[in-house]
């Protein structure tokens, strides 16, 4: 298992020293690429900005997942109820994957202000689409022969949904739980630029980002992309630690009913 990491860390390596050595050899000014060492010195300049900026980023993100995984459930649930529901509403949610987010977020800001609350549910809005549609798919790709055998015991809608049908879905929540993790965290830093210029207190890192850029900081500005990467790395992985452990005996499940 640690050997999986070997590569992945020698390609960083020499990627960054490729980065350094392009930086010295081309004499580029610092506004234009800056090297990596000068942008970890930035960082651990910045370090208390970017700790501020990256709570705040990562609970609206945090926050956002958890209303798309809410609300795009119950409307995976209505959608998988009747064909004519489907085909009545899955055009208007598949509307939201379709359509910016750069485009919304000004409108959202009109509509909610500029407050904490219209980041997340611009995190929410744009995090929203794979788990209705992977939700979804899960509730209704059923095995024919399975409703079979729980109509032949009278079983009722209720029961074939809750025996049946939300476990089969499970598996495909968590793939779609999976993609919608670093869809929050572009959705949250989207609504920062727009909302966290207008409220001094709120300092997410699309606040620092989008003031770094202006005061022609690009050393910080990289610095601030690589809090924000790191924090979609940790998010998703705290994600795929709940899964694996809280959702072990579904997987399980459903991985023995494959192998049938």
């Amino acid at each position: 298992m640690r050997g999986q990491w070997i590569p992945t860390i020698g390609g960083l390596v020499v990627l960054l020293l490729l980065w350094q050595a392009i930086v010295w050899w081309s004499d580029l000014p610092p506004i234009l690429l800056p090297g990596p060492v000068q942008v970890a010195t930035t960082m651990w300049q910045e370090r208390a900005a970017l700790g501020v900026g990256v709570a705040a980023t990562c609970a609206a993100s945090a926050l956002g997942l958890l209303l798309s995984l809410l609300v795009g459930s119950i409307v995976a649930l209505l959608l998988s109820q009747s064909r004519w529901l489907r085909a009545a509403i899955f055009p208007y949610v598949l509307f939201l994957q379709t359509v910016p987010i750069v485009a919304i977020a000004p409108l959202l800001t009109t509509w909610f202000g500029y407050r904490f609350r219209t980041v997340v549910l611009v995190a929410s809005i744009i995090s929203l689409f794979p788990i209705v549609s992977n939700v979804t798919s899960g509730l209704i790709s059923i095995d024919p022969l399975l409703l079979d055998v729980f109509r032949v015991h009278r079983a009722s809608r209720w029961q074939i949904m809750v025996k049946l049908r939300i476990p089969h879905a499970i598996r495909y929540l968590v793939l779609g739980l999976r993609v919608s993790t670093g869809l929050a965290i572009i959705g949250a830093i989207v609504g920062e630029l727009f909302v966290g210029d207008a409220v001094n207190r709120f300092a997410g890192l699309g606040t620092l980002i989008s003031a770094w850029q202006r005061m022609a900081r690009t050393d910080a500005v990289m610095g601030a992309i690589v809090a924000s990467t790191l924090l979609g790395i940790s998010l998703l992985s705290i994600v795929n630690l709940l899964c694996d452990n809280l959702l072990a005996r579904w997987s399980t499940a459903q991985e023995f009913e494959s192998q049938r």
